[in-house]
């Protein structure tokens, strides 16, 4: 069974020639040579309009050559769950090719009794680990690559924590990548969310502030203090459960990685409380020099 690219011509070009077209000029104007040792992004969702040139700096890092499997982390926009629950189909489709599931590293996981399976109608409507396809599809495109998505429910710190524990020992096989899915501050009224601290001046300045708040703590690579940060400003990080699960891999893997973000964008320019946004930012772990 497989998974359509169900938000193509709508969310994406569906024409695979475009699209490649599109997606190529992004990633050579992000233009950051290829780090071979890259273990994960993050990188952002929504409509290639919107955040498709801003992604590009996250997956411009990849180097195809090194990497295997990509573990997909994505945040779930329409279903609840308190787990974390895998896709029922065997391969996810893209204008650009088919990406297969690793049905093998599913096994493992379904051993564990931690996940829940993931209904066709619930995966092929969430998008926030579809966004991500095609560009795995282009940078992998002429190379062998097989996919882990891993749909992460409504976790609770502890939960979090576990699933951390759980995927951490995947980051420290060189051959294995995570992209991780996730938006940053969705500003306005309609998102329910107006914070705004006016000594930043306007206030999409205020909302940089924000973001780039949350970014920093997340480059610090602790779980407690992002779970603290979000506590405090309830900022609108539609994936902060799939960043969490990857702050706690990193402390409980045995390789070092360094968080760093490269890129942010916003929507539009809030300037009145009748306006809104919605930021965007990519980051790359690499591995720490020792």
């Amino acid at each position: 069974m497989a998974r359509k690219a169900s938000h193509a011509g709508a969310w994406y070009n569906e024409n695979a020639r475009e699209l490649a077209e599109e997606l190529d000029r992004w990633l050579q104007a992000a233009s950051p040579s290829k780090r071979s040792n890259a273990r994960a992004v993050i990188a952002p969702h929504a409509g290639y309009r919107y955040s498709g040139r801003c992604a590009a700096y996250a997956f411009a890092n990849i180097d195809p050559q090194t990497i295997s499997r990509v573990f997909l982390l994505g945040p779930s926009h329409h279903y609840f769950t308190r787990k974390c629950a895998l896709s029922r189909t065997t391969v996810y489709k893209t204008p650009l090719g088919d990406l297969p599931i690793d049905l093998e590293i599913y096994e493992e996981l379904k051993a564990t009794g931690r996940f829940e399976d993931m209904d066709l109608t619930v995966d092929e409507a969430e998008h926030s680990m579809e966004m991500h396809l095609p560009y795995l599809a282009r940078v992998f495109q002429g190379c062998s690559v097989k996919v882990v998505p891993i749909l992460v429910g409504a976790l609770s710190s502890e939960s979090e924590a576990t699933y951390g524990r759980l995927l951490a020992k995947y980051i420290d096989d060189p051959r294995n990548f995570f992209s991780v899915s996730s938006d940053f501050c969705h500003w306005g009224t309609r998102f329910n969310y107006t914070y705004y601290e006016k000594k930043h001046g306007p206030i999409y300045k205020s909302i940089e502030a924000l973001d780039q708040n949350g970014m920093r703590i997340i480059e610090t690579g602790d779980p407690r203090a992002f779970k603290d940060y979000m506590q405090e400003y309830d900022n609108t990080i539609c994936g902060q459960h799939p960043i969490s699960v990857f702050l706690n891999m990193t402390e409980h893997c045995n390789t070092r990685l360094q968080i760093n973000f490269l890129q942010y964008e916003q929507s539009s320019h809030c300037k009145s409380m009748r306006d809104s946004s919605v930021s965007y930012a990519s980051a790359v772990a690499t591995v720490a020099a020792i």
